[in-house]
């Protein structure tokens, strides 16, 4: 997925104040999106509960061990914002398609087109600088997801996840069902070839596989971007899905209530830049009165030769 070579946002009238880095800490238009330009791959591990149709069992509990390529391209000239209550904006971004297979049968899982934009501070509504991504899957689902980035010299702490089902909107009345134990013998999870890999601390808590990656490695700088689409602290974000996910008047057939995620840009000693990216991604499907969690992880590491060269990234001049 690449751009015009000659497209660049040019808004029509210019903005009267511009707002060149919306991340005035960062001097880059992108900010700490910066260092997402270029091609990504690696290896990660996918949780799903789909539902299922047959009789008496209402679910099937899907793990596959993942392969993914991401690519970003950085879009060229400032995206301008129109306000009402306030100054017109100027926005920041890339777009990126991620393609994830899984790793063991060498079957397509994922494919999303998207777009990740920085955004400057706003009076109305009040808020910090923050980034948000743009995404629609093939499934039947859009999400915008904001957030806030942040910075640190060290490692990212990765926060245990859990893949147990719970009672919509109560997080603590969690199930454990029997496909959550590997050794416990079952037709309604993946099995055979699709589980070589996966280990019982994966499916008990899939951020082991991202601790797993860095356990040996000296990390010394850390930018994390976490975004969801519940409507704070940030106001803004949402899911939409089609018809069949959102189901009739006996509910849903498994619609995507919420997303939030946090991916880790990271610099690893020896490294002039962050060339290891690492995320975790929960997502809510709801059906049958419970929500269940749809966690995909991924470790993937920039393909040097493709990183784009300053002036693709940076494509705004501040000096107008």
């Amino acid at each position: 997925m690449e751009l015009a070579a000659d497209f660049s946002f040019q808004p029509l009238p210019a903005l009267e104040n511009p707002v060149h880095f919306p991340f005035p800490a960062v001097a880059h238009p992108l900010g700490p999106l910066a260092a997402l330009a270029g091609k990504w791959s690696g290896r990660g591990f996918n949780v799903i509960w789909r539902p299922n149709h047959t009789p008496g069992q209402d679910r099937f509990l899907e793990l596959n061990v993942t392969s993914e390529q991401l690519e970003f391209d950085a879009i060229s000239g400032p995206i301008p914002n129109r306000g009402l209550l306030q100054p017109d904006i100027n926005m920041f971004g890339l777009t990126y398609l991620q393609q994830i297979s899984d790793a063991n049968l060498k079957a397509g899982l994922h494919i999303e087109p998207g777009i990740w934009v920085a955004i400057p501070a706003t009076s109305a509504p009040k808020v910090v600088p923050t980034v948000a991504r743009l995404a629609s899957i093939p499934h039947g689902t859009t999400i915008v997801v904001q957030g806030t980035a942040s910075t640190s010299a060290a490692a990212p702490v990765i926060p245990d996840v859990s893949i147990k089902p719970f009672t919509i909107g109560s997080p603590t009345a969690t199930f454990d069902f029997p496909e959550q134990t590997l050794t416990t013998a079952t037709q309604f999870r993946t099995s055979g070839a699709g589980l070589t890999g996966v280990t019982q601390n994966m499916v008990n808590n899939p951020n082991t596989v991202l601790r797993s990656a860095i356990a040996s490695q000296h990390i010394h700088a850390t930018t994390a971007l976490h975004v969801s689409t519940t409507d704070a602290p940030v106001p803004g974000g949402g899911t939409a899905n089609t018809a069949f996910l959102k189901g009739a008047v006996h509910g849903p057939n498994a619609v995507s209530a919420r997303v939030t995620a946090t991916f880790w840009l990271e610099t690893i000693q020896g490294d002039p830049a962050p060339r290891q990216l690492q995320y975790s991604q929960l997502v809510l499907l709801n059906f049958n009165g419970l929500s269940w969690p749809h966690i995909t992880v991924g470790t993937l590491h920039k393909n040097v030769s493709t990183t784009p060269t300053p002036q693709q990234v940076d494509p705004a001049s501040p000096a107008t």
